[in-house]
């Protein structure tokens, strides 16, 4: 028989047992990229994903065993991978839009919660079934691939190895090869590619399915020429820029007034250049009170140091109104420090170190008058530059009369939140720290420092401001600082449930935008 032919000597088995596990694991980094620009990529939409993919996985494991005991034909097996294929390669096309979808009518029902809900029922949706598919590969290999009961063991354990490398390989070579150098899209496009072909080789030599084989072979490659113009925000028609790097989704979008960079393609400004206006009316105006409180001035240059530096948006308007201060950005996307000079024209004179900031602090003894803190974007936030040490690291590597200024990008006014647990970490650290809320938005600014002396500092450098821009800003940030009591609600290297904490602010700032879209939609129906 033909089919004796090509699975004789096993070889093309476990060429299907180790490009099908690297498959898998392609598609689990590929569904982490393809999610993180709608839910984040924090822990909580990791857990999601590998615990649907787990799932599917073992229902197909117990499917795969039974459909080979029942129909031991290897055309199943492979009718199923190519089905996989399929699938896969109409997932980045297709699956944004039921994300979309299901995230919207999710959003109508639910107000706790929403991420999780959100994640898991979009990850069901897109992931879950061609990973089962994928499942009923390893017993069905057995199956076909155990000659005799002495040489069983030896053979499943060669599947299981070949199953084990092709998961190392599929977890390297999106997250550092495919998705940095050519996208998400066409990273689920090669490996759809590379499990269709071993399905088209094996029907082609039973000499079936030759038509199927031929439409599926001209899908993938169509999809292949029209990803050149695919899109994660499908909805918007003039975006400068998109791309993507080992860890961002990046947006560049530009209007008359501005250009604006967004690692999540539904909300949120990293980094922003105004074209005409002094100032931005964001956060990064609030925060310049910071160099004032440490006594910088036009003519009393000092070191500033930015633990998150995006493209630079602080770090410019800290060039203009304070020259020939120091000023450092440690930024640890490459990617998104390249694109400071590009397109939002970050200073020459400012330093950028492509690092870890906590890292960077680690490695460094030097002293400065001001360190920004802005790693945080929605509900990412990373735990170990939220926790005691790390404040503890950034209070040593200030002068006397240097101020830690933090920027917080949920406020939640309720009890025990996010930003309770961080300004009472702060306030563990710190002997004196004032917040302020920034209007307009959800942001609100953490100021930092040892004694009460920096205050007095900043409402004597600011009666001596000439920019009126600055001056107005300063003036509303005086206005609106509010002294932290601290409390007990420390975060720690061992202990910093950030993501959980952060997903409950979520919850309240969804739920306020959509009370009254939910309320419309509601009455409609019923």
């Amino acid at each position: 028989m033909k089919e004796r032919n090509i699975l004789k000597n096993k070889y093309f088995l476990y060429v299907t047992e180790f490009f099908s596990g690297m498959s898998v694991m392609a598609v689990e980094l590929g569904a982490s990229r393809l999610m993180a620009p709608y839910f984040s990529s924090s822990q909580i939409v990791w857990t999601v994903i590998i615990g649907v993919i787990m799932i599917a996985m073992a229902l197909g494991n117990v499917w795969g065993g039974r459909m080979a005991d029942k129909s031991p034909s290897p055309d199943k097996l492979y009718g199923r991978l190519l089905l996989a294929a399929v699938w896969i390669a109409l997932i980045p096309f297709a699956g944004r839009y039921l994300i979309g979808g299901i995230s919207l009518l999710l959003a109508v029902f639910i107000t706790r919660n929403f991420l999780v809900w959100a994640a898991l029922f979009a990850c069901l949706a897109v992931f879950a079934f061609p990973c089962v598919l994928l499942g009923t590969v390893t017993p069905s290999l057995v199956k076909y691939s155990v000659d005799s009961l002495d040489s069983n063991g030896k053979t499943v354990g060669e599947l299981n190895a070949l199953n084990t490398i092709g998961s190392i390989i599929g977890t390297f070579l999106p997250t550092f090869v495919t998705i940095p150098s050519v996208g998400t899209a066409v990273t689920f496009l090669i490996f759809s590619g590379v499990l269709a072909l071993i399905s088209i080789v094996y029907f082609l030599s039973q000499g079936q399915k030759k038509i199927t084989c031929a439409l599926v072979l001209l899908l993938i490659l169509g999809l292949g020429f029209s990803s050149s113009s695919y899109s994660f925000a499908f909805w918007e028609k003039d975006i400068t820029l998109e791309d993507e790097s080992i860890y961002n989704y990046l947006q560049v979008k530009e209007s008359d007034s501005s250009v604006i960079l967004s690692t999540n393609v539904l909300f949120g400004v990293q980094s922003i250049l105004m074209k005409d206006a002094k100032l931005t009316g964001m956060y990064y105006d609030y925060a310049l009170a910071a160099p004032l409180m440490a006594g910088i001035t036009a003519g009393n240059p000092g070191h500033i140091l930015i633990l998150g530096l995006g493209t630079g948006t602080f770090a410019k308007y800290c060039s203009e109104y304070f020259p020939d201060c120091s000023i450092e950005g440690v930024e640890i996307d490459q990617k998104i420090a390249d694109l400071a000079s590009e397109y939002f024209e970050l200073p020459d004179s400012v330093q950028v170190s492509v690092y870890d900031g906590r890292s960077y602090l680690a490695a460094s003894d030097k002293k400065y008058d001001v360190i920004m803190v802005d790693a945080y974007q929605d509900i990412t936030i990373p735990f170990q530059m939220s926790s005691q040490e790390f404040f503890t690291e950034v209070r040593d590597h200030l002068t006397p009369e240097g101020v830690m200024v933090v920027n917080m990008n949920m406020r939640s006014d309720s009890k025990h939140s996010i930003n309770d647990y961080l300004c009472d970490t702060i306030g563990s650290v710190f002997d004196r720290v004032y917040t302020v809320p920034v209007s307009g938005g959800t942001n609100c600014e953490v100021f930092a420092f040892q004694d009460s002396g920096q205050l007095e500092t900043f409402e004597e450098k600011r009666h001596h401001l000439t920019d009126s821009a600055l001056d107005e800003m300063m003036t509303l940030v005086s206005k609106n600082l509010e002294l932290r009591e601290s409390g007990n609600l420390i975060l720690t290297d061992d202990k910093a449930p950030v993501e959980l904490l952060g997903m409950q602010v979520l919850d309240e700032i969804i739920a306020d935008e959509l009370d009254y879209y939910r309320e419309l939609y509601l009455n409609e129906i019923f």
